[in-house]
């Protein structure tokens, strides 16, 4: 026994079958081992390898870079002649960015910021260094802009950075309407415009945004660019536009009209446009409509009823989250009440609240959480009113007020503050459902105020 130690026989205590022990790790040791060696590199103490790169020569531990650098396992551990020279020539790589990533091995840091990180991620990707590759694309994706997200894709891209690249063109998608007024638009190859136009997720509000994208690209530089305009028109979806934007810009452009594959391509959409009954047979990749994926997108419940009343209260859902929050409810109870987005306002049109048809209209702005009531009212009471917009125009469709079932339609035009009424409905219609597709607007089924309806009416958007 120990001198001075207690002899647990002697206190009454029992002593633990297995021998008393006390397991220890310390977590200062890798830091202190770590900055004792980087102290033996500053002062060139101990190093057995030194890399020269550019017009530097770096000191270091090759135990050290194999055990960082899968690069360096293979170089100095294998067959290589590096693993027997002292001296080695790294080429290819910035001296700046070798330096930083050297420092790094030895003392676990490192700043990635705009100056260095386009040397930083290519001298990475080549040490193999993963942790630096990742954290150099969480920069990239912080900086993400519209006039810088067509580069850093395409850097993303050149440096087979998936993840990197994958957020990139999603943003780019996202954001395209403010990306192709850009300078890195104008600047884009052809493969990398068609990759980008040719998408589903594309976020634009017509199809006459890419149209006009892809002229300013031709235009941009039209003497090497114009024998591309068929390859590149055949992405624009050209049967999804309207018929006067199609006859009048698309048809009666130059550059279309003396190339005969785009004179076909507007044959095509115009075939589309005019033959209704023979869309069905005539589908493809340039009349699927696009789908994009919109970032923070949030779903409104807007009024309606409860406990025998109409109620004024307004929800938001929000997907990302999976949770329900109140916002500002709406200056009036409304049931009944007829929704849709136009320019990112939310609109509630008519209802009713609770004793008397309505036929005033809230705008809700999603950014300041309040609603205003200066829009101009429809030209009749109405609840149970089908809503929507197309070609930034707002439409109500039937309903009811409290006389009869309505079958006329109102149109809004958001920048005269001015409701106009545009052709009815063969057929009285309340609680009726309206969609957009195809630029059409459909008002589906619904009640005439005696008996359900199955049958739809569509409403050409170019009705005056």
């Amino acid at each position: 026994m120990l001198k001075g130690a207690v002899d647990l026989t002697q206190t009454g205590i029992d002593r633990p079958s297995s021998p008393a022990r006390l397991p220890y790790t310390s977590d200062k040791h890798p830091k202190l081992t770590l900055e004792a060696i980087n102290v033996l590199r500053k002062h060139r103490e101990l190093c057995d390898v030194v890399l020269i790169v550019g017009q530097r020569k770096i000191f270091a531990h090759r135990v050290i870079l194999s055990a960082c650098s899968p690069y360096f396992h293979a170089m100095f551990t294998g067959e290589l002649a590096e693993s027997r020279q002292t001296e080695v020539t790294i080429r290819d790589i910035d001296e700046n960015a070798m330096e930083l990533l050297i420092d790094f091995c030895y003392m676990s840091n490192i700043t990635v910021e705009e100056s260095n990180v386009q040397t930083l991620l290519p001298a990475a990707c080549l040490l193999q260094l993963a942790e630096i590759q990742e954290v150099c694309c969480e920069f990239l994706k912080r900086q993400l802009d519209p006039s810088n997200c067509l580069g850093i894709r395409a850097f993303a891209d050149t440096h087979a950075c998936r993840e990197l690249l994958r957020i990139a063109d999603k943003f780019t998608q996202h954001n395209f309407q403010e990306v192709m007024e850009s300078e890195e638009f104008m600047l884009l190859p052809i493969n990398q415009l068609v990759d980008i136009i040719s998408s589903d997720e594309l976020n634009v509000r017509t199809e006459e945004q890419v149209f006009n994208a892809v002229m300013g690209w031709v235009k941009y530089n039209i003497q090497e660019r114009r024998g591309h305009l068929p390859s590149v028109l055949q992405h624009v979806r050209l049967p999804l536009m309207s018929p006067k934007f199609l006859v009048g810009t698309v048809g009666s452009d130059l550059l279309i009209k003396s190339d005969d594959t785009c004179r076909d391509l507007v044959d095509e959409a115009k075939n589309y446009l005019l033959l209704p009954q023979e869309r069905p047979l005539m589908q493809g990749p340039r009349t699927r409509a696009r789908k994009p994926i919109r970032c923070g997108e949030v779903l409104f419940a807007v009024g309606g009823w409860c406990s025998g009343d109409a109620i004024s209260s307004v929800e938001r859902y929000d997907p990302q989250t999976g949770e329900w929050r109140m916002v500002a409810p709406m200056c009036k109870r409304r049931c009944g009440v007829g929704v849709a987005v136009l320019n990112d306002l939310l609109y509630a049109v008519g209802g009713h609240d609770g004793q008397s048809y309505l036929n005033s209209i809230e705008r809700f702005d999603p950014q300041t959480n309040q609603w205003s009531s200066d829009v101009a009212p429809t030209s009749s009471c109405r609840t149970s009113v089908g809503v929507a917009v197309l070609d930034n125009y707002m439409y109500a469709v039937g309903g009811q007020d409290g006389v009869s079932c309505l079958n006329f339609v109102e149109r809004y035009d958001p920048q005269l503050n001015k409701w106009t009424k545009v052709a009815s409905m063969s057929t009285r219609r309340l609680g009726v459902g309206v969609a957009v597709l195809g630029g059409y607007l459909y008002a589906v089924g619904g009640s005439d105020g005696t008996s359900p309806l199955n049958t739809g009416k569509s409403i050409c958007h170019v009705l005056q």
